[in-house]
């Protein structure tokens, strides 16, 4: 699986050399169809570690909206990575960490439950002790 997407990666790499000497028009198309490529290949190993951390959650019990809110928060980062790259692919670097550092700001807002839970944890902790 590691093989197949690194084949991907340097076919698109590849493909988007020649096409930057011949037609750099089609080179954002190129990038932007071998980065789906990439994900689609991603998703094989996406789908079996959702799987295994929900029954974990399970028996562990962990809240599922905390769970839920993780997986946000950390679906939040990848989609500022990859729009981040793909607008310094373009050219626009100052915009590219611009929209970073708004993805920061939206995950730190987003994390604020989850603090809030281990805040009372502690207290209820140090309460019985």
């Amino acid at each position: 699986m590691i093989l197949r997407i690194c084949f991907v990666a340097i076919v698109t790499a590849i493909s988007a050399v020649i096409l930057k000497i011949n037609k750099p028009e089609y080179v954002p198309v190129c990038l932007t169809a071998g980065g789906v490529l990439l994900l689609v290949f991603a998703s094989d190993y996406l789908s079996a570690s959702l799987e295994f951390i929900k029954q974990f959650a399970q028996q562990t019990g962990i809240d599922s909206s905390l769970l839920r809110l993780i997986f946000k928060i950390v679906g939040v980062g990848y989609l500022i990575e990859l729009t981040s790259g793909a607008v310094k692919d373009l050219g626009f670097e100052s915009l590219a960490d611009k929209l970073v550092l708004c993805g920061k700001l939206i995950i730190f807002l987003m994390a604020v439950p989850i603090l809030k839970t281990m805040f009372t944890l502690i207290i209820s902790l140090a309460d019985m002790a």
